[in-house]
């Protein structure tokens, strides 16, 4: 039987590179985003999803349910990042770290459990290093990813009843177009690339049903940026 998927963050980065391993592997892969994606498949669907907004993300499962009752699987990857000293990160900035990094998973989620697999459905939550330990200049991010790493370990709790599997990734820097934006000074050979990051994604939705990851800590061989 044909399995689903769901790929938040879809429109470039990781989340596109992961939408086009599953749609590889044989899923019917249901990608949101707010800006949509040049991807074109019979088994993608490009779905509009801005996680800051509650209407938003109802219409997007208005959506999907279209297509599907069922998610085999759902990565959650969508997030913002931008660096900046506390004094220079405005109310605003912070505001929307969160209306993004914490409140938009919550959205998501509370949409979700109607549509999981009992014993079968795999949540994979894309959280950074950062979900876990504190890094200079990117007080607002820490604080999102931090408070979303909380949100899942109280969900994962909750929904002990669906026995479903949670997989927290905590990859270091990776080097995406999203660091085109930050204007910072960090190395990119001491990053991560997107092939390096599927390997290990690639592991762990390849692994036997029977396993569970419930977290995973990976690096560049340099270690941290500095």
């Amino acid at each position: 039987m044909e399995k689903c998927a769901l790929v938040t963050g879809s429109s470039s980065g990781l989340g596109l590179e992961i939408s086009k391993f599953l749609i590889n592997s044989g899923y019917t892969v249901f990608g949101g985003s707010r800006s949509g994606t040049d991807l074109e498949h019979e088994n993608f669907y490009d779905v509009e999803l801005d996680l800051t907004s509650e209407d938003s993300v109802e219409e997007f499962f208005e959506t999907v349910r279209e297509f599907t009752s069922k998610l085999d699987l759902v990565v959650n990857n969508a997030g913002i990042c931008e660096m900046a000293p506390l004094a220079d990160t405005s109310l605003e900035q912070f505001e929307l770290h969160l209306a993004t990094n914490t409140v938009g998973p919550f959205l998501l989620f509370k949409n979700i459990e109607p549509f999981l697999i009992k014993n079968e459905s795999h949540i994979i939550s894309i959280l950074s290093t950062a979900a876990k330990y504190g890094y200079p200049n990117v007080s607002a991010y820490n604080a999102s990813k931090f408070g979303q790493l909380g949100f899942l370990e109280s969900l994962k709790k909750e929904w002990k009843e669906h026995k479903i599997r949670f997989t927290n990734l905590f990859p270091g820097a990776i080097d995406t177009p999203l660091w085109d934006k930050m204007g910072t000074k960090f190395s990119r050979d001491k990053m991560l690339n997107a092939s390096d990051f599927m390997s290990v994604f690639e592991f762990v939705v390849n692994a036997p049903s029977t396993i569970q990851f419930p977290e995973l800590t990976f690096l560049h061989r340099d270690g941290f940026l500095e």
